[in-house]
């Protein structure tokens, strides 16, 4: 757990492939947040880390258990993000590798969700998607309509 969330203060952070152009590509149609499940890592720490490998030009805002109070992996977590942003689910999409903490949770509260594997032959419910790669979500991901 605080193995997890000690990745934001490390010096050395690595960009998942293909995270740059893709964010940089999506963020020209929609506002981009960060939902972690990191509870020892402040908003503050997330933010520098994603400084660290010039994403956080693209981030709109970070949600965590510092200023959620609301542990990633269960639908209350996805709940207080929607109240918080005022958003509705259908929309908001959700794009994770996990899918327990990801992305069932936040397929329970009606989002749209896009799981970065490479299992594709599991049974899914019908609006979660498999991505092998995020540079997917720029081709045949996201509706911006």
């Amino acid at each position: 757990s605080s193995a997890a969330s000690d990745v934001y203060k490390r010096q050395t952070v690595n960009e998942v492939d293909g995270a740059y152009k893709t964010l940089q590509y999506l963020s020209k149609y929609t506002q981009i947040y960060v939902a972690t499940n990191a509870v020892d890592s402040t908003e503050r720490d997330i933010k520098k880390a994603f400084n660290r490998v010039k994403l956080d030009q693209f981030i709109s805002g970070y949600l965590c258990f510092e200023n959620l109070g609301i542990r990633k992996g269960n639908s209350a977590f996805f709940d207080k993000i929607l109240s918080q942003l005022m958003l509705s689910a259908d929309q908001v999409a959700m794009i994770g590798d996990s899918l327990e903490n990801d992305i069932l949770p936040a397929n329970q509260v009606g989002i749209d969700a896009y799981w970065l594997s490479s299992q594709e032959n599991r049974e899914l419910p019908t609006n979660v998607k498999v991505i092998n790669r995020l540079s997917q979500l720029r081709s045949d991901g996201l509706n911006y309509d």
